[in-house]
């Protein structure tokens, strides 16, 4: 152990320990989850001590020596290196004091280090005049945050347009298997197997976007703010030299903020993305529930698809195999919707020039999309990729639907038609059949007006007689 001192007083800290009083006092203060902060969190952070000590060292007001050897530790960080030193716990004390000196001290320590010092001692490297000057907890976290956001984005958006392209190959792949469309869960009129995964590819498609519309504000930075946002302790050059620094560390599009004390008072730019995020996660839950419903059975469920087998189903059940990727992705969409919850109440609970709450809100939106870029990836190829269709059911399915009487309508009016769907279901006979019986329409017009592909496209089914349908104008649909 090695003994350091705080303004609180002296505590003994590990001496294999990157980190220094400061943290371990956090460490003992927040003992909550067991979670160490997330990765891209640290890095963000890293990436703005790199930036600053690049910075003044151009300014001239940090010695060259003391930033090269802060940017060395930094490059070692970001390389992956003395992770296991950045140990507070997501839920912290507010703003981020804790997180900001666990990197500060790691920096300073490795710093030292390598201009042949020991740890502990922070000299020459002190972690708050040297690796924390001219910033704060309140412009460096909120910085981060959107640091980590962007860095995330492309491999957030890569994994769902990889879903996308998934779910566009089975569309061409099924777009000509017709089943029955289900409303309400009942039966409604025919739609193709490929329309349906179309729309989903749509869907995915259109959520990303707003995602991404959603991040652009994020590229805003509001450091240099300092304390409060006015910029006290910083240099006139200091935004946009750290601007310039990091685009040119982390290959983001990033703009110099022009009201930092806005971009420090407000973390509504966050909620926004992660609102965008849980809209996605909305949709893509939905469509989970969807392919669980589909493949239901297979012999007392509708059967539509199959779903490749991943896994045993049951401990107890022989030969049982369940949808268990979508079932996954079911769970993880649920928790993203929590983690917008708590960011949504946390960036409301800012008061005046800060919101100390963002420890919590860079935990959960980060969360969301690590769990949500896993999930969409294992969906992807471990589910989608080996749908099939069960074309032999989709075509039972949608010949015994009652809604079929629908395309009678323009024949025979909506109320004729609705005792015909009734008639179906009682008497337990097929409406194609029923009409033939019955002589409802004339013979040689039964398989036309009843054509179940052409149900699936605009279009009056059969056309529409002259003169209306027999017996009135129709009803609702």
């Amino acid at each position: 152990m090695r003994t350091e001192r705080d303004p609180l007083g002296t505590l003994e800290v590990p001496d294999d320990a990157l980190y220094g009083v400061q943290t371990l006092r956090a460490v003992q203060n927040f003992p909550i989850s067991g979670l160490r902060p997330i990765a891209p969190f640290v890095t963000g952070q890293v990436w703005i001590k790199r930036g600053a000590a690049l910075t003044h060292k151009e300014t001239g007001r940090l010695d060259a020596k003391i930033a090269d050897a802060i940017v060395q530790a930094a490059d070692e960080v970001i390389a992956g290196k003395h992770r296991e030193h950045f140990v507070v716990d997501p839920y912290q004390a507010g703003a981020g004091t804790s997180h900001n000196m666990n990197v500060n001290e790691v920096l300073a320590n490795r710093a030292n280090e390598l201009l042949g010092g020991t740890r502990g001692t922070y000299t020459p490297v002190h972690p708050n005049d040297h690796v924390n000057m001219a910033q704060s907890t309140n412009d460096t976290i909120p910085t981060a945050i959107r640091l980590a956001c962007l860095s995330q984005l492309n491999l957030f958006t890569g994994a769902f347009h990889g879903l996308r392209d998934a779910l566009l190959a089975r569309a061409a792949e099924f777009d000509d298997i017709v089943k029955a469309g289900r409303t309400h869960l009942q039966d409604a009129m025919p739609i193709r197997l490929g329309q349906e995964f179309a729309a989903y590819a749509g869907s995915i498609d259109r959520g990303v976007r707003l995602v991404v519309e959603a991040a652009d504000y994020l590229r805003d930075l509001g450091i240099g703010g300092s304390a409060v946002g006015t910029g006290v302790t910083v240099e006139k050059e200091y935004p946009a030299l750290m601007n310039t620094h990091l685009r040119e560390m982390t290959g983001l599009d990033l703009r110099i903020g022009t009201d930092r004390i806005q971009l420090m008072q407000s973390m509504g730019d966050v909620a926004g993305f992660s609102a965008a995020i849980r809209v996605l996660a909305i949709d893509l839950s939905k469509i989970a529930s969807d392919l669980r419903l589909m493949v239901m059975g297979p012999r007392t469920g509708i059967d539509e698809i199959t779903l490749p087998a991943v896994q045993p189903g049951s401990s107890i059940m022989p030969g049982k195999i369940n949808p268990s990727i979508p079932e996954m992705v079911n769970q993880v969409c649920f928790q993203v919707m929590g983690c917008d919850t708590t960011v949504s109440i946390a960036a409301e609970h800012g008061q005046l020039e800060l919101n100390v709450m963002m420890p919590v809100i860079g935990h959960n939106v980060l969360l969301s999309m690590q769990i949500l870029t896993n999930a969409v990836t294992v969906l992807t190829e471990r589910c989608v990729n080996g749908i099939k269709a069960n074309r032999e059911m989709c075509e039972y399915w949608v010949e015994r639907s009652a809604a079929l009487a629908t395309a009678l309508m323009p024949q025979i009016g909506y109320a004729a038609a609705a005792e015909i769907s009734k008639r179906s279901v009682k008497e337990g006979i097929l409406i194609r059949d029923l009409v033939k019986r019955d002589g409802v329409i004339p013979s040689d017009e039964v398989d036309r007006v009843l054509d179940l592909r052409k149900m699936t496209e605009i279009g009056v089914p059969g056309g529409r007689r002259a003169g209306g349908p027999a017996g009135g104008q129709g009803g609702p649909a």
